[in-house]
């Protein structure tokens, strides 16, 4: 097996770590690892990505490029053909497709996500498969609110989500709930 490579990219919400492997063929990320409350990425590791090499990748700098223009406001579009989806349940693959074709400047709600992907009831998994996504950023999970239209959670934290979300375009009120029109997958 390949060793893991990482790689920090500095934002204006801290440093963000990308954690890979390069195999014969190819080169697939396994974690993007938001900054959290203070709390550093290489604190937020898993144990299994500690040791990792720290080489340069042409790839790998190229998505961390596109990740810093993204959290600067840019439209930038990812490819999901350099993540490592097979390390993923099937349902959360499922989930985290359904949350990718979400557009900038849009929202959903875990609900909608959840009849969508046809499983009634299941707000709560969707959630829970949202909150474990690996490729935060890359795969906008911070597109996902409540049904309340309160944000719901956020591994990079809430003020990070908010942030996001105001740099795609949409609005909050007064009392910090997502005010839009844009809501994607229908009820």
């Amino acid at each position: 097996m390949e060793p893991f490579s990482s790689i920090h990219v500095p934002s204006q919400f801290g440093t963000i770590t990308i954690i890979w492997q390069d195999t014969t063929d190819k080169t697939k990320v396994h974690r993007l690892l938001l900054p959290h409350e203070g709390v550093s990425t290489s604190e937020l590791a898993p144990k299994n990505h500690r040791n990792v090499m720290h080489q340069p990748s042409p790839p790998i700098a190229q998505l961390a490029h596109r990740i810093q223009r993204f959290l600067e406001g840019e439209a930038v579009e990812f490819d999901l053909n350099i993540l490592a989806l097979d390390q993923c349940h099937p349902f959360q693959r499922r989930v985290l497709l359904a949350e990718y074709s979400i557009p900038r400047g849009w929202v959903s709600t875990y609900g909608r996500i959840a009849r969508h992907l046809g499983v009634s009831g299941g707000a709560r998994a969707v959630g829970n498969a949202l909150a474990r996504n690996p490729f935060p950023i890359i795969i906008p999970c911070h597109r996902a609110i409540r049904s309340d239209w309160e944000l719901g959670g956020f591994r990079g934290g809430i003020e990070m989500k908010r942030r996001l979300l105001e740099r795609e375009g949409i609005e909050f009120s007064p009392a910090g709930k997502v005010v839009t029109k844009r809501v994607y997958y229908s009820t």
